[in-house]
């Protein structure tokens, strides 16, 4: 447990020191949501857009917040 308690110590930083999820764990939360292969991934401010071939074949951009890794939008 000590290992998640780090991780979440980690996630909550207050202040200018906000953490930032990293860019294989935000395509790891969007391709949860949505199951395919990524096409491009990219980081403005606070929020990765991740660009995803479902395997039906359509693609859906799923855009994941930098800080906390929630989904912020994904069709």
């Amino acid at each position: 447990m000590a290992e998640r308690h780090d991780l979440t110590e980690n996630l909550y930083k207050t202040g200018n020191q906000q953490a930032n999820i990293s860019q294989q764990k935000a395509i790891s939360i969007a391709q949860r949501h949505i199951k395919g292969r990524v096409l491009d991934i990219r980081r403005s401010d606070n929020i990765y857009r991740i660009k995803i071939l479902s395997d039906q074949g359509s693609i859906h951009v799923v855009k994941v917040s930098a800080i906390d890794g929630k989904i912020k939008t994904g069709h």
